[in-house]
């Protein structure tokens, strides 16, 4: 059963949303595994329904969905406190996952939940895990541009070169948590200058990275940032050789390389919920991880799956410098972005 989100609920999410901080902690309270949880997914449902379908009929557990964007969903779990109807939060970002944790939203999951992913890939306090790795990348025209003319940087698209030709979605979860990277890493003086310096270059907005992707393979405009797996997905329905975009990693070490994840955490009331902890195993689980490789050409996080062929070892995409627990500041990224004009 889906449940649409109404725009109440998503305006007072949004408010709640920049009120993350004053948020106090859920208290934790036992349910009972009844044979049916409520999921709030930040995921897209032609890409998490079909898994959900999968799990419910392995397990014979019911799962009742609210789709939603992330950072909407996670104001509204926000604002609904120890009263949501939600045992398990689905997001798009580590970052949402983050400000949730440090709300104290979530339970606390088994060791041998959180041990199936690797350090670095999940939170350092066992409140969330990873599920999926999601590369940030540069989509490029490749009919405009040879792949030595894409830049190696996010830097260059302050560059007055690269006024009117280049993408970007600032609403976006994953654009917002590269943003938040790029504030840890460099620094608020620094992100600061990088966003007005970008606002200033008259990017042409977008609503999300598919959108990009298609304006870049159209030839609209030269480049965008997106994430990795919009580029395979659309390759594999046209044809690599219908491909004009291409796509182009920023040099390691780069805020524009961060490796981002989804993940899922359990609402504290739902501590104690069977069925709700057995859907974030089956997340972490080969059945699903093989899923996710096969349908959203992501990375898979455990060991023993393969990651789609044509993707660069994931080793070489992370960032040593960057732990993904502190990407949990997204109000304050929402205030840098509003405060240069684009969201």
């Amino acid at each position: 059963m889906r449940i649409p989100l109404s725009v109440a609920a998503l305006v007072a999410g949004a408010t709640v949303l920049a009120l993350a901080g004053c948020t106090q902690a859920a208290e934790s309270t036992a349910s009972t595994a009844d044979g049916a949880f409520t999921l709030y997914s930040g995921r897209d449902e032609a890409l998490i329904q079909p898994l959900i379908d999968q799990f419910e009929e392995q397990s014979g557990i019911s799962v009742e969905v609210r789709y939603g964007n992330t950072a909407e969903l996670g104001a509204l779990l926000l604002e609904e406190g120890d009263a949501t109807p939600a045992q398990v939060f689905l997001a798009q970002d580590a970052g949402a996952l983050g400000a949730l944790a440090n709300a104290g939203l979530f339970a606390t999951l088994p060791a041998t939940t959180t041990d199936a992913v690797p350090a670095g890939f999940t939170s350092t306090d066992d409140t969330w895990v990873g599920v999926t790795g999601r590369a940030r990348v540069i989509t490029y025209d490749s009919e405009a541009l040879a792949a030595t003319d894409v830049p190696t940087s996010v830097d260059a698209f302050t560059d007055p070169a690269w006024s009117g030709k280049f993408g970007i979605a600032p609403t976006n979860a994953s654009f917002q948590a590269f943003v938040t990277a790029y504030r840890v890493l460099n620094g608020e003086e620094a992100a600061d200058e990088w966003v007005k310096a970008v606002a200033a270059n008259n990017p042409v907005i977008f609503d999300n990275n598919r959108a990009i992707l298609a304006a870049v393979n159209d030839g609209v405009i030269e480049a965008g940032l997106i994430n990795h797996y919009y580029w395979f997905a659309q390759a594999a329905e046209t044809g690599e050789a219908n491909m004009r975009a291409q796509l182009s990693y920023p040099e390691a070490g780069d805020a524009g390389s961060i490796v981002n994840v989804t993940g899922a955490g359990l609402l504290a009331g739902a501590a104690d919920d069977a069925d709700a902890l057995e859907f974030i195993d089956y997340l972490v689980g080969a059945k699903a991880q093989q899923y996710f490789v096969d349908e959203t050409y992501e990375y898979p996080l455990i060991t023993g799956i393969d990651a789609p062929a044509g993707l660069p070892a994931l080793d070489s995409l992370v960032n040593p410098d960057l732990d993904l627990a502190d990407l949990d500041t997204l109000e304050d990224t929402q205030a840098l972005l509003g405060k240069h004009g684009l969201i």
